[in-house]
């Protein structure tokens, strides 16, 4: 299986860029037999549906590139060499996870992946991603003289692994301002920030990412935001089912900040 998806937009493209790097559920044959059952049936770090809430981003000249394996065979959004994102004592999950958010262990017990398993996924899964990435990117700097990338997240309302009280709904992340220009991230913080149904936090918990981090380069006019939501926005209570009302209403709040952005950039 082809490591990720590139969705092509229905009318002319624009100067933005989606990723889905984890919303991803397949694992290869020979990796999963490695893994406990119990966190195959729920596989909780997941970014259910994500391309699914973007997917109107087609229709509005934005193309998107959606990842197909999962994220505990490879984390995408991880720096490459395992630096770590951040120093304030959360669970710290690395490029080839063995934990989940919360410390639980992914794999089996007489199974250890080694520093050879490492570089084959690297190579296999990894690196593909973020060079496709990396051309899209490109090519739209080279029409329209700049870029925009939003990585598109979500997570569980609480994970006690990250923090104990709950997430706010809507965090944006641009590593705290290095990665995008002022302008576009004003833009969305005050488009996500508008809506009193949704509670918003800005580089916090989350800054932003590998791909957000390395990725934007704002002297460059490539700019990079990292948009992370509470999987209750669109989601149920329990986390396990795509909810359509929920969903229609912060895909308004995804539409006008992709509007906004669109008018900003050309």
């Amino acid at each position: 299986m082809e490591v990720f998806k590139i969705l092509k937009p229905v009318i002319a493209e624009v100067p933005i860029v989606i990723s889905c790097p984890h919303v991803g559920t397949y694992f290869p044959e020979t990796i999963q037999s490695h893994f406990e059952s119990k966190a195959l049936s729920t596989l909780d770090d997941t970014d259910w549906f994500i391309d699914r809430l973007y997917s109107f981003a087609l229709s509005v000249g934005i193309p998107m590139i959606v990842a197909t394996h999962h994220r505990w065979v490879i984390d995408l959004n991880r720096d490459v060499n395992d630096q770590p994102l951040y120093t304030d004592g959360r669970v710290i999950t690395s490029v080839m996870p063995t934990t989940d958010f919360n410390g639980n262990n992914l794999y089996q017990s007489d199974y250890h992946p080694d520093a050879v398993e490492l570089e084959y996924r690297i190579e296999n899964y990894y690196r593909p991603y973020h060079e496709a990435l990396k051309g899209m990117l490109g090519n739209a700097k080279s029409k329209f003289g700049k870029v925009l990338l939003l990585d598109a997240h979500s997570i569980k309302k609480v994970v006690h692994g990250i923090q104990k009280k709950p997430f706010p709904d809507l965090i944006l992340g641009d590593n705290n301002g290095q990665s995008s220009d002022n302008k576009y991230s004003q833009i969305a913080q005050q488009t996500l920030q508008q809506n009193n149904d949704y509670s918003f936090g800005y580089n916090q918990p989350f800054k932003g990412g590998s791909i957000t981090r390395n990725f934007g380069k704002p002297k460059e006019n490539i700019h990079a935001l990292q948009i992370e939501m509470a999987k209750t926005n669109y989601m149920d209570d329990k986390e396990l089912y795509w909810n359509g009302e929920r969903a229609f209403n912060i895909q308004v709040v995804l539409q006008q900040l992709c509007s906004r952005l669109i008018e900003s950039l050309i």
